[in-house]
């Protein structure tokens, strides 16, 4: 058989076999936990991480194993004739567009960093966990099979495999890596701060398998931009976390909660050190990466523990819009407490760990007292001295002028206790054992006064003209009136 016809058969041979493989088929190739990943959108975190370490992915047939000899045999011709420029030719060509259109049909594009910045968040996070999956299947099922046949093929032939599969592969490597790239220099957010650990803990993971697939002097710079995108990812990363820590404390929003309820910045805040806790797998690869001679755990409880005293320090800020104390010490009193729920009931306990708890509850109790303090001095004073602010002890009723005393100081409280009552009950305390706890301290304190004072000079009122001017609530009445505090009426809801 001449030259050319045996140059012919080899392109015919690669042509024939060499088709694209269907997404589809693809995905049949990966581990079972990755496809069950790959179908849960609200997965996050630990699973697919997990799930990598152990998962073992199975090589697609790319060209028929029964047709691999014959082509052995082909190519080992077509060099000994002194054709190895065409056979070079031909399989970098069929094979190299074969595996292009195997990652088009799979749905890879090239996105430019304007395209990423516009891209909405939903959009953007779904393009993050697809490339994620792509970049997996590209490493582990497409170049490891592109890299044994073509080492099964070039076998015991003096042939340069090696340039021959980096040019093969070249184009579609770098435009998977393209994407990660462009991700990582988008302007930053610390919306894409898990988006960035999901692609540096593909990266990291698949680091070993692209050393050895993308091996030898020719696939270098392959090797260098996957490596250079793995340190560019971690580097970003960090910087997003510390971004994040200043920006929490900096936030500047004027949204002022009217009833001092749970900032809405708090939730946000909270429900991100939450996801960083689900992270925690990534997040130690990336401590481990950048820093030695500190555990990761510790690592990790210094960076929620800074986030969370930034969050501390900006509700301090916050809580100074208020032109009421009283009430500025009941919203940082409800969002302290939700904090400190928050811990209790998640992971994020065994980083931050029963010390922060307890001291944070301790402030959460301070805040409270001095509630208390602030909104109900006045109106005990009027119960147990001798006038408002006065302070003068309790003269005895002997006269028409201490009776007339007694009288306003009824009506004093009165209109305080109506002016509490009014304003608070449109205050809100969401949590309902903070709620009832702090209604209860109120009443400890305010009903037994209340009940001495109306023994004491109750008598004397009763006895004049229109005592009910005077004593207009019985102590049942204000228990009464006291649970309505902290529901967050509104005007008008307030019932007597």
């Amino acid at each position: 058989m001449s030259a050319l016809n045996i140059e012919e058969e080899f392109r015919q041979l690669m042509g024939t076999y060499s088709k694209p493989i269907e997404p589809d088929r693809l995905f049949d190739y990966i581990p079972m936990p990755l496809l069950a990943y790959k179908g849960d959108s609200e997965s996050v975190g630990e699973q697919p991480s997990e799930s990598f370490e152990t998962a073992t992915y199975r090589n697609p047939a790319l060209v028929p194993s029964g047709i691999i000899p014959l082509l052995h045999d082909i190519a080992h011709q077509l060099v000994q004739d002194g054709n190895q420029k065409s056979c070079y030719r031909i399989y970098r060509d069929v094979r190299g567009s074969t595996l292009e259109l195997s990652l088009r049909k799979l749905g890879i594009e090239k996105l430019s960093k304007i395209d990423v910045e516009r891209m909405e968040w939903v959009a953007l996070k779904v393009n993050v966990e697809t490339w994620t999956q792509f970049m997996q299947i590209t490493v582990r099922v497409l170049l490891a099979g592109e890299r044994k046949n073509c080492d099964q093929i070039f076998d015991g032939i003096t042939f340069n495999k090696d340039r021959c599969f980096s040019e093969m592969a070249r184009s579609s490597v770098m435009a998977l890596l393209s994407f990660g790239d462009t991700f990582a220099k988008s302007k930053r957010s610390h919306e894409n701060l898990f988006p960035l650990l999901e692609m540096y803990g593909v990266m990291h993971e698949l680091q070993p398998e692209i050393e050895v697939i993308l091996q030898g002097k020719f696939c270098s710079e392959m090797r260098e931009a996957a490596l250079n995108l793995t340190r560019s990812l971690a580097q970003i990363t960090h910087e997003t976390l510390v971004d994040f820590e200043e920006a929490v404390e900096k936030d500047s929003s004027k949204t002022i909660m009217q009833n001092g309820t749970v900032h809405p910045s708090t939730i946000e805040v909270i429900n991100y050190v939450k996801s960083l806790f689900d992270y925690r797998s990534k997040l130690k690869i990336l401590f481990q990466q950048s820093e030695t001679g500190t555990e990761t755990k510790s690592q990790l409880a210094d960076v929620i523990t800074k986030i969370m005293q930034s969050l501390q320090n900006n509700l301090n800020e916050k809580s100074k819009q208020y032109k009421d104390p009283a009430l500025s010490h009941i919203f940082l009193m409800n969002n302290l407490h939700y904090m400190v729920m928050s811990v209790r009931r998640s992971q994020t306990k065994d980083i931050l760990g029963d010390d922060w708890i307890q001291r944070h509850r301790k402030i959460v109790q301070q805040n409270a007292s001095q509630y208390k303090r602030v909104a109900w001095a006045g109106t005990l004073t009027i119960q147990t001295t001798g006038g408002p602010g006065s302070p003068t002890p309790p003269v005895v009723i002997t006269s028409g002028v201490s009776r007339n005393r007694i009288k306003e100081r009824f009506k004093s409280f009165n209109i305080q206790f109506e002016e509490l009552h009014a304003k608070q009950s449109q205050w809100a305390i969401p949590d309902q054992e903070l709620r009832d706890n702090l209604r209860l301290a109120v009443a400890e304190v305010l009903l037994p006064a209340y009940r001495s004072f109306i023994n004491r000079f109750g008598s004397l009122v009763q006895r004049g003209k229109n005592p009910h001017k005077y004593i207009k609530h019985s102590p049942e009445a204000l228990d009464q009136l006291l649970g309505q505090f902290f529901q967050g009426l509104q005007v008008g809801e307030q019932k007597r």
